[in-house]
């Protein structure tokens, strides 16, 4: 990655973190830059971005160390995603609620406009991007 996506994706990381952006404007900032796709890992407490090439960049993105349910609820994963839909939370609200539902990580496909939220025995939730079907 050249040093303009790096500055973007560490942007957007911080902006997630501290909530000065919303997910659609990273997703814009993202795609924009050329980021086709990146891995958010509970666990490891980090992003990973990825340009259509392959290549990538690790941003930390740390947060706090929840415990992550045993049991994956999509149900609940759902939930915790209207609810930043609507504004009615921060993105660690959000981090703290999915991990209670037992997500440990998500893929955000800018350009397949979809995330898919996993557990740690391989269950997984795809939400589409708002305005895709």
């Amino acid at each position: 990655m050249n040093t303009d996506q790096i500055r973007t994706v560490e942007f957007c990381a911080q902006g997630a973190l501290t909530g000065a952006l919303t997910f659609p404007e990273i997703v814009g900032k993202l795609s924009q830059c050329g980021i086709e796709r990146y891995h958010a890992d509970y666990s490891r407490r980090e992003i990973t971005y990825y340009l259509e090439d392959g290549d990538s960049q690790v941003v930390s993105t740390p947060h706090p160390l929840d415990v992550t349910g045993f049991e994956f609820s999509a149900a609940d994963v759902a939930a915790a995603v209207q609810e930043s839909q609507r504004g009615e939370h921060s993105y660690l609200d959000f981090i703290r609620k999915t991990m209670a539902a037992g997500c440990v990580g998500y893929f955000v496909q800018i350009t397949g406009r979809r995330v898919i939220y996993f557990g740690r025995d391989g269950d997984f939730h795809i939400e589409y991007f708002p305005d895709a079907p």
